[in-house]
């Protein structure tokens, strides 16, 4: 069975099924696809689906050229419908994993998708996982669901993790060119399944577990979410010092060994930053042990959106404006610039507390023609002249490349540079740094 499953993959005539066509998922598909798979993606959303069937694409790393090319010449189809699996001979779950209100991991995605492929699985199967979690989740999860029939890992299906590595609108790094880890439950899966990633992904590395495949992923984004923690940290102590944190990131990156530069910002946003390493810190509680370094890192970013509203507030005061009443205009709200992204977007909140303290709030995104999400509902200001001279205070949450900058300044009264993009900027009477 296993000899017969690397002979289908190495003739790629196994075919290849993603679950969850999102950021992570129609990447992936659309490169499988592309190296002469036969592909399925699958999704419970109907109006993606009807979208790539008509060679649309709602991500913007798969252009859809790249879609009608996998849809009408590469063989890849779409569908609602689960029962495709008992068809397949690789099933990738890439399905979303967010947090819920008290902080806590949110499986119920993988669950579900488990019980789909475990409904029509065949025997010889490879099944991934590829949604971040904490670690355990391929083992303690989806392991003892898949086996409840019967059936066994390592001789009746495979079974392994492999964590994504996505960056919205990365130019460099996409799907096909990031390496890849890959760990199974058994030696058998971690070979099949590097064997599968292989043939689309120019370099593909084994580790010895599941577990550790789980780990590494949260070791990257920890990585980052502490070091972001530090340097809001790094920012605010200068505040206090009068020192310009901004000068002191750039000439301490000048040192060729010892340092990596990372900025402070209005907050952090993503799926993974933010999110993920309270997946291992929770995970790490269960077992007695606190991650303080990680929460200790999330409570410092999260108070950053607060440190922008009291930004505002003091540069409104200086100008005898209360902030109560005040029209304020947020520039840029995805999470990153130059991307369709709003998860877990710092703008978000920042335009909430705004508009608890009595502020009247619109906005300006190039991507993003109205904002509808919880208690917001607003509709893209147009971007002249005229929109930047009616606001009391700009504030620069997220610095797109297409927009004009020396229009907002020329025309805007107050403006909040919470990224620092207009540091060339030579009259700095209006311009106020995080």
């Amino acid at each position: 069975m296993l000899q017969e499953l690397r002979k289908k993959i190495l003739d790629k005539k196994a075919k290849v099924g993603i679950i969850g066509l999102g950021y992570v998922g129609l990447p992936l598909a659309v490169v499988f696809a592309e190296k002469g798979f036969k592909v399925y993606g699958i999704d419970i959303d109907k109006d993606r689906v009807e979208r790539l069937k008509k060679g649309e694409s709602y991500i913007l790393d798969v252009p859809p050229s790249d879609v009608v090319d996998a849809m009408k010449r590469k063989g890849m189809a779409v569908t609602t419908d689960f029962g495709v699996i008992r068809e397949l001979d690789a099933v990738l779950v890439c399905v979303p994993t967010p947090l819920h209100k008290t902080k806590e991991p949110d499986v119920s995605y993988i669950v579900s998708a488990v019980a789909n492929i475990k409904k029509y699985m065949k025997h010889g199967q490879i099944i991934v996982l590829e949604s971040t979690t904490y670690p355990g989740t391929t083992e303690e999860v989806m392991l003892p669901a898949l086996e409840s029939e019967g059936l066994k890992e390592g001789r009746d299906f495979y079974l392994a993790f492999s964590p994504e590595r996505v960056d919205p609108g990365n130019e460099k790094y996409n799907t096909a060119n990031t390496p890849k880890i890959v760990g199974g439950i058994s030696e058998a899966s971690t070979e099949v399944a590097a064997l599968l990633y292989e043939q689309a992904i120019e370099s593909v590395i084994p580790v010895s577990s599941s577990k550790v495949a789980e780990m590494v992923k949260l070791l990257e984004n920890t990585f980052r979410i502490v070091n972001i923690g530090l340097v809001n940290e790094i920012l605010l102590m200068c505040n206090r010092l009068n020192i310009d944190a901004w000068e002191v990131i750039e000439a301490a990156k000048t040192k060729p060994y010892g340092y990596m530069p990372f900025y402070p910002g209005p907050g952090v946003g993503g799926h993974c930053i933010p999110i993920d390493p309270i997946y291992l810190s929770w995970k790490a509680r269960g077992h007695g042990f606190e991650a303080r370094f990680i929460d200790l890192a999330s409570s410092v970013n999260a108070q950053m959106p607060h440190h922008v509203i009291d930004k505002a507030i003091d540069s409104l005061n200086e100008e005898k404006k209360p902030l109560n009443g005040a029209h304020i205009l947020i520039l840029g709200a995805t999470y990153k610039k130059d991307i369709k992204d709003l998860r877990e977007s710092p703008a978000l909140e920042i335009i909430t507390l705004f508009q608890k303290k009595g502020a009247v709030v619109s906005y300006y995104d190039p991507y993003l023609p109205y904002l509808e999400i919880d208690e917001i509902s607003l509709k893209c200001a147009k971007f002249a002249a005229d929109t930047f001279k009616k606001a009391d205070c700009v504030v620069l949450i997220t610095d797109h490349t297409k927009v004009d900058y020396d229009l907002v300044v020329k025309n805007s009264k107050l403006i909040i540079d919470t990224r620092n993009k207009l540091k060339d900027v030579k009259d700095r009477k209006k311009i106020v740094k995080l």
